[in-house]
C-alpha cells in the first residue's frame, strides 16, 4: 500500500509543533481548487442522475411480535440484499432525541485545534482515531473528509464513555456518554437485523444474532467540508464494507450514493430513517447469496455534511464461515470463501489494501497465497 508523500496543494496545510503537515475540514473548505490528489478518475466522481428506489422497510411488526409483519419485512430485505445490499428503515425503535444529540457533538471534537485532534490520530494498522483525509495512509484519490471512529464493545464496561474521558480529555466525558448510549442502540438495532437477515436466508433466525452478541464494533462520525468543484473530488470512494453490517444516519443534506444496475444513484435523506448496507464479512456468511454493497459519498460546494456510522463487527476471533445449508442452496453448491477471522480482513484493509468493490476476492487470494508478502491484485473494478 502505497505511503502518504506530500500532498499537492494549492497552499501549505496547518503544520504541527513536530513539522508534520495535517489536512482538516478548516483547510479543505477554504481550497478554491481541488488540489491534485484529491482528484478522482472521471468514472468514479461523475455525478449520479438517478434516485435509488430501494425499499424502506418498517420494523414495527417485527418489534411488536406480528409474524405476517415479520415475514414481509424479511422478503423486502431479501429482496435487496439479492440486488445490491442496500435498504432503509423505520421504526427502528432509536430514540430520535438520541440521534440529534449525538450530532449536536459530532462538532465539539472537529472544531477543536488541529494540534489536539492528531493527539488521537488513527495509529498504522488500527481503524481507531481521527483521520484527516486519510493522508496518513494514501497519497492519491483522497477523500475530501474527516473521521473520528472509536471501538465499542457490549458489556457492561463502557468502552466508549472511558476512551472520551481518558483518551482525549475530562472535557469530552458528556460527549462520550453520549456516544456511548448512541452505540449500544445501535448494537441492539444490528441484532434485530440480523434476525431478519437469517429469517430471509432460511436458517436458524437467533444464528447471526448470538453470532454478533460479542461483536467488537466501530462507531464513527463523518465531516464532509464544502467544496468548490464537487465533480472532482469525493467524500468517501466506491467501496464495500469489509465489516458484516453498517447503520448510516446521514443529515437532510445528503451525498450518499449506491450502484445499481450499471450506475450510480442518489440516495435521498428519508426523515427519521437509517440506512442499512450489507459488508463483505455478512456477503461471506451468506456464501455469496447476499450481495456487500458498493456505494460512495459525493460532496457538494454549498453546505457540509456530517454522518453518523456504526460498523458491526464480529469478535476479532470468531471464525467467518457459511451455514451448510448455504452452501447447498449456492450457486454450483460450492464454498465461495475460505474460513477466516475478522482480525484476519482487518489486516488485510489496514495494511496491504485500499478497499473497494474487490475487496472480498482479492483477500481471498491473499489469504490462501503461499507468498502474501508479495500478493498482487488480480480482481479489478466493473463500476465504470
Amino acid at each position: 500500500m502505497a505511503s502518504s508523500p506530500s500532498v499537492l496543494l494549492s497552499s501549505p496545510p496547518p503544520t504541527a509543533k513536530d513539522g508534520s503537515r495535517f489536512i482538516d475540514s478548516n483547510y479543505l473548505q477554504k481550497q478554491s481548487h481541488v488540489p491534485a490528489n484529491f482528484k478522482w478518475p472521471e468514472e468514479d466522481a461523475a455525478s449520479a442522475q438517478e434516485e435509488l428506489n430501494a425499499p424502506v422497510v418498517d420494523l414495527e411488526g417485527f418489534f411488536n411480535g406480528d409474524v405476517v409483519a415479520t415475514e414481509n419485512a424479511a422478503k423486502l430485505i431479501r429482496s435487496s440484499c439479492l440486488s445490491h445490499g442496500f435498504f432503509q428503515v423505520t421504526n427502528h425503535r432509536v430514540d430520535a432525541d438520541l440521534i440529534q444529540l449525538a450530532y449536536d457533538h459530532v462538532d465539539d471534537f472537529f472544531n477543536l485545534p488541529i494540534e489536539e485532534k492528531i493527539k488521537v490520530q488513527r495509529r498504522p494498522g488500527s481503524p481507531y482515531g481521527y483521520s484527516g483525509a486519510h493522508m496518513d495512509r494514501f497519497s492519491s484519490n483522497l477523500p475530501w473528509k474527516e473521521t473520528f471512529s472509536f471501538a465499542f464493545q457490549n458489556g457492561p464496561e463502557k468502552t466508549v464513555a472511558d476512551y472520551f474521558k481518558f483518551t482525549i480529555s475530562r472535557d469530552f466525558e458528556q460527549t462520550g456518554l453520549v456516544y456511548q448510549k448512541y452505540s449500544e442502540a445501535m448494537h441492539s438495532l444490528s441484532l434485530s437485523i440480523m434476525e431478519l437477515l437469517a429469517i430471509g436466508l432460511g436458517v436458524d433466525r437467533t444464528l447471526y444474532r448470538e453470532f454478533f452478541e460479542d461483536a467488537v464494533s466501530i462507531m464513527r462520525t463523518n465531516l464532509y467540508p464544502t467544496c468548490q468543484e464537487p465533480n472532482l473530488s469525493l467524500g468517501t470512494g466506491p467501496h464495500c464494507d469489509p465489516n458484516a453490517l453498517t447503520i448510516l444516519h446521514q443529515d437532510l443534506v445528503g451525498g450518499l450514493d449506491v450502484f445499481v444496475d450499471n450506475k450510480w444513484h442518489k440516495v435521498r435523506p428519508v426523515l427519521g430513517a437509517l440506512v442499512i448496507n450489507i459488508g463483505d464479512v455478512f456477503a461471506a456468511l451468506s456464501n455469496g447469496i447476499y450481495r456487500s454493497c458498493l456505494h460512495r459519498a459525493a460532496v457538494n460546494s454549498h453546505k457540509e455534511r456530517r454522518s453518523l456510522v456504526f460498523f458491526m463487527c464480529p469478535r476479532a476471533d470468531k471464525v467467518v464461515k457459511p451455514a451448510e445449508e448455504l452452501v447447498r442452496k449456492s450457486e454450483g453448491g460450492t464454498r465461495k470463501f475460505p474460513d477466516f477471522t475478522w482480525s484476519n480482513l482487518l489486516e488485510f484493509t489496514q495494511n496491504h489494501y485500499r478497499v473497494n468493490e474487490t475487496t472480498l476476492e482479492n483477500f481471498t487470494d491473499w489469504f490462501l497465497s503461499a507468498d502474501r508478502s508479495n500478493f498482487k491484485p488480480t480482481h479489478f473494478k466493473t463500476s465504470q
